[in-house]
């Protein structure tokens, strides 16, 4: 798969997932909305995309106190973004027990009742888990925090696309490939 030189869609995600997404301490994702079926396979709207870190829904309950470190608390979002990495969806799994997430507990940053929260949020919907690779940009770009991309929604069609052409993987092909099959071993 080529490397697209720029992207103008960004996804919706806490700021403290977007900062362990970049800094390689998780690769996952967890989704219900975003999702449709093509070809009787689900799929995500957009397998590359911007991660746009948000700030309002954050609960510093629902996060590993080894995350608590550099946690902000906002009562809105901020006037403006700073979008600095990227991500592409290697696997999309469907959780099909809690106990998925619990072979997999070293690998995210969320507590057991956010993950509880997630199964039980609309639960005739399907939970994703989503494998995702991170690439963090050359310099952090500041855009404006718009009216359109307010919301609760997961995907954020940008103004303007940002340039990525030169951003690198958090973490190299090797490392990246030995984490993605350990969680997929455990996933199964």
């Amino acid at each position: 798969m080529a490397w697209p030189t720029s992207l103008q869609v960004a996804l919706k995600e806490w700021a403290v997932v977007c900062r362990a997404l970049e800094s390689g301490r998780q690769m996952l994702l967890l989704r219900k909305g975003g999702i449709y079926e093509a070809a009787g396979e689900f799929e995500v709207e957009h397998r590359e995309f911007l991660l746009f870190p948000t700030y309002l829904h954050q609960n510093l309950n629902m996060l590993k106190p080894a995350e608590h470190e550099g946690f902000e608390a906002k009562t809105a979002e901020p006037q403006e973004i700073a979008v600095s990495a990227a991500a592409v969806v290697s696997d999309i799994m469907q959780l099909q027990s809690r106990g998925q997430m619990n072979a997999i507990d070293d690998e995210h940053v969320w507590t057991p009742p956010l993950i509880d929260m997630r199964f039980d949020y609309r639960p005739e919907n399907p939970l994703y888990l989503l494998i995702v690779r991170a690439y963090r940009l050359h310099a952090p770009v500041t855009i404006a925090n718009t009216p359109a991309y307010a919301g609760c929604k997961s995907w954020v069609p940008l103004d303007q696309a940002i340039e990525i052409g030169d951003a690198l993987p958090v973490l190299d092909d090797a490392r990246f490939a030995v984490r993605r099959e350990s969680i997929l071993a455990r996933l199964r």
